[in-house]
């Protein structure tokens, strides 16, 4: 409900919500280069093979959690998912 009520009241829902993605990406910088010493275009380039990296495992787990649902039977014979 909450979420709702905010984004009904703002206007721009992405700019909102701006620094909190700015925060999260910039993680993978600090991730990469935690001393700040790479030139800005290869921390850019090494940062978003982190964040790939990331969700591609993120990808993964849920991948092997819905497999693990299915009872590794191969395809649901129901259907469902």
């Amino acid at each position: 409900m909450a979420a709702h009520a905010l984004h009904a009241g703002t206007p721009d829902a992405a700019a909102h919500t701006a620094p909190a993605r700015a925060a999260f990406l910039g993680r993978f910088e600090r991730e990469v280069d935690p001393d700040g010493v790479l030139d800005p275009r290869e921390r850019n380039r090494r940062a978003e093979h982190a964040r790939k990296t990331y969700f591609l495992r993120l990808a993964l787990a849920s991948a092997h959690a819905r497999e693990a649902r299915r009872g590794r039977g191969g395809p649901n014979p129901a259907g469902n998912r």
